[in-house]
């Protein structure tokens, strides 16, 4: 209903108490000023100002404007500030997607440099499967999402790109008392009869399946088990057994072991996934955490520190 333009002057007007010191300050002439009020007054159903001998004052009306003029213009202004921060990678909102296990302490380890760095920078954070995060980047709900080629592959999507940040060694989780437990390595096909704790098996590829087939068995028995603090549970009461990445190892329960296995195939690629045009900030954090990939994490035992491979 009100141009932006005429709430300014309303609120220009009000301030100087005139249309010959509004104008002068606008650098419009005084007709303007008159034709573009009495073109607001129009709009706003009647009179906005007190037209008196030497200058004019707001009305009742004109001062009901006139505070909703000063809030919208005061939010532009908080807008167009906000904005140029966010353009020029110091401030602003960033919206940040990564899947479960990257959200242990990659990602916090990162998110944590950057606040660090940035503090105006505020974090809008989304946990969610790679296809979910590489569709939010594609319709542009996500600024930069940390993604993974497991359990089926890395989608791609258009306006989205990739880039490798780190592999990622896929262990078997084996409760304390399993009789592989002690084992420095464990080879598959030891583990032909065990119940294996998956979210997703036989309706995609996944790369248990691909193992199991390489090393000549199919699984037993799958349980399906989406959330890794379930897979935790189950394989603790001995349930079965799970495939758990090296990312999650600060959060595997002190009743779980986790056991390297003989495939070298067994690992997973992690990525940072971004829009073509990223933001400054976005890629401020894509450096964080390439620096946060070569930081030790907690070892297969959780005794002592190990690299991740970058």
């Amino acid at each position: 209903m009100f141009e932006i333009d005429a709430l300014r002057l309303l609120v220009t007007v009000a301030e100087s108490g005139s249309f010959t010191k509004a104008a002068a300050r606008l650098n419009y002439t005084q007709s303007a000023v008159s034709r573009r009020i009495a073109t607001l007054e129009q709009r706003a159903g009647g009179p906005l100002f007190e037209r008196l001998p030497r200058g004019v004052r707001l009305n009742p009306a004109g001062r009901t404007l006139h505070r909703h003029a000063v809030e919208v213009l005061d939010r532009l202004s908080r807008a167009e500030r906000e904005l140029a921060a966010l353009h020029a990678g110091h401030g602003g909102l960033l919206h940040v997607g990564a899947f479960a296990t990257a959200n242990i302490s990659l990602v916090p380890t990162a998110l944590r440099a950057l606040q660090d760095a940035e503090p105006s920078v505020e974090i809008v954070a989304v946990e969610g499967p790679t296809d979910t995060l590489i569709e939010r980047l594609a319709d542009g709900t996500l600024d930069l999402a940390v993604v993974s080629d497991y359990p089926s592959g890395l989608p791609s999507a258009d306006g989205v790109t990739t880039t490798v940040l780190c592999e990622d060694e896929l262990f078997v989780a084996l409760p304390r008392g399993h009789r592989l437990a002690g084992a420095e390595t464990v080879d598959l096909r030891e583990l032909h009869d065990a119940a294996w704790l998956q979210n997703a098996y036989g309706d995609r590829p996944t790369m248990l399946a691909d193992a199991c087939g390489r090393a000549g068995f199919s699984p037993r028995k799958i349980i399906r088990v989406a959330e890794w603090a379930g897979k935790f549970g189950y394989a603790a009461a001995g349930l079965g057994v799970a495939l758990v990445p090296s990312l999650a190892a600060r959060a595997v329960p002190d009743e779980l072991v986790l056991r390297r296995l003989t495939d070298p195939a067994l690992r997973r690629t992690v990525h940072v996934a971004l829009p073509t045009a990223p933001l400054p900030t976005a890629l401020k954090l894509r450096d964080l955490l390439r620096e946060a990939v070569t930081r030790p994490v907690v070892d297969i035992e959780r005794r002592a520190p190990s690299p991740i491979r970058p």
